[in-house]
């Protein structure tokens, strides 16, 4: 087929699509049907399906067959951040506050302009935090059930930059490395624009298939597995203290540096002791404060085996050279003085409300969630598209993602993740029965 043709082809449905006389949902010609209508060559046809997708504009599904996009979303179906529209309730991002944080920030703002070294926090620090900091951050992990050495941590400008440094310091382009089938969103980011090559790991009722990840090591080099086994987002679940020594297992078996992520493992109560405690030698452990205290706080650590801090201190060094003085000694201050425990113990309260609330609203509907988190999953019927659930959502002045920004396997499921920590109660059951309503409507 000569590229004009095909090229036209691709225009075509395109303008379609985009002009709306192929309504979002609509099921497209098979592959086949596509190649006997327009006379083309199966491959081509293929193609032509391919470069549609490619441009965002339909969406290929195992065993359904190829679907119009709705194109009226933001790009990532919500989960690009963005400043929420007046009278949006916004259910795509956890930025979960309580009341009285204001004052306590206007408290340390105070204490620390009467600090006798206010001065040398207007200078660089040193890349991976002062001692005594690095110190009171691994005072913090033990309470988490983590005993590692100050000289262990690294201070960091949040979780996302700490994860950021661990790929950056210790993987390279074009390394393999496993993760959930459907992980956090902004991991999927990050280990792409690195040139790193994600691998799914099915995901079984409660946790991760690790059978499925022993046989892919067996079969592929991975380099490194991603892992939230406290909260795991945007599922919920806790890994069990036997999954986790099978994961720690298969880790050494095959070599794997285990990076683990416990930006939301303050809101689980008693959980099973983290990986890094379990396998220190081959464990990174990256989290911050931004969920338990202030997203606005910018302060995350890494703590690593120690031979690896070298590396990750040179990468500190190349993209912030430290992190912020300022910020940093509010941040430990409030971890030495309680003021993180008690607002952590109060977050958890505050999530485990939030799914009361979600649960009553949403009786009737699968929910997949974890008693004290401050998001849940909802997978949809079988007939149900999430594009247009989100874009029906977005008229009703409600904002949530589609399973799109979470999942890194070739399917992707028809589900919506709904953040429950940032709206207000009243307005969050509102925006819950306006969720079930529309959910109702098109199943």
């Amino acid at each position: 087929m000569p590229r004009s043709r095909y090229k036209s082809l691709v225009d075509a449905l395109a303008a379609d699509i985009r002009s709306g006389r192929l309504l979002p949902g609509t099921r497209l010609p098979t592959h086949r049907q596509l190649a006997t209508t327009e006379g083309l060559a199966l491959v081509t046809a293929s193609r032509v399906y391919a470069e549609l997708e490619a441009m965002g504009l339909v969406s290929g599904e195992t065993g359904r067959g190829t679907f119009v996009r709705e194109i009226l979303l933001s790009p990532g179906q919500g989960i690009d951040q963005k400043v929420v529209a007046t009278g949006m309730t916004d259910l795509n991002f956890n930025y979960p506050s309580l009341p009285g944080q204001a004052e306590l920030l206007r408290t340390a703002l105070r204490q620390l302009a009467l600090a006798g070294d206010l001065e040398s926090l207007l200078r660089y620090q040193p890349h991976a935090g002062r001692p005594h900091e690095r110190a009171s951050v691994a005072g913090h992990l033990r309470a988490r059930g983590l005993t590692v050495d100050a000289g262990q941590v690294l201070m960091v400008s949040g979780a996302q930059h700490g994860l950021a440094v661990t790929l950056m310091a210790l993987l390279q382009p074009g390394d393999v490395i496993a993760a959930d089938a459907l992980t956090y969103s902004g991991f999927k980011v990050l280990a792409e624009a690195l040139h790193l090559e994600i691998v799914p790991i099915p995901v079984a009722a409660h946790g991760s298939d690790l059978e499925a990840l022993d046989s892919l090591c067996r079969s592929r080099r991975v380099r490194a597995v991603y892992t939230m086994p406290t909260l795991h987002n945007p599922l919920g679940w806790v890994m069990s203290a036997e999954q986790r020594e099978h994961l720690v297992t298969i880790a050494r078996r095959h070599g794997l540096l285990i990076i683990e992520d416990a930006a939301y493992a303050f809101l689980v109560e008693n959980p099973p002791p983290p990986l890094a405690q379990l396998a220190p030698e081959r464990t990174v452990y990256v989290s911050g404060l931004s969920k338990s205290v202030s997203t606005g706080l910018r302060v995350g650590f890494v703590a690593a085996p120690a031979e690896k801090v070298p590396a990750l201190e040179r990468i500190i060094r190349s993209t912030t050279w430290n992190t912020p003085g300022v910020m940093t000694a509010i941040a430990c201050a409030w971890l030495d003085d309680g003021t993180v425990m008690q607002l952590e113990g109060e977050k958890r309260r505050d999530a485990q409300a939030r799914q009361v609330v979600a649960a009553e609203v949403l009786a009737g509907l699968e929910c997949v969630s974890h008693p004290s988190s401050y998001f849940l999953w909802l997978p949809l019927f079988e007939d149900a598209r999430a594009d247009q659930i989100a874009k029906a959502l977005l008229h009703e002045k409600v904002a949530v993602s589609t399973a799109e920004p979470f999942a890194i396997s070739v399917h992707v499921p028809h589900a919506i993740r709904l953040a429950l920590g940032s709206a207000q109660i009243g307005p969050l059951r509102e925006a819950l029965e306006k969720v079930k309503w529309v959910i109702g409507a098109y199943s």
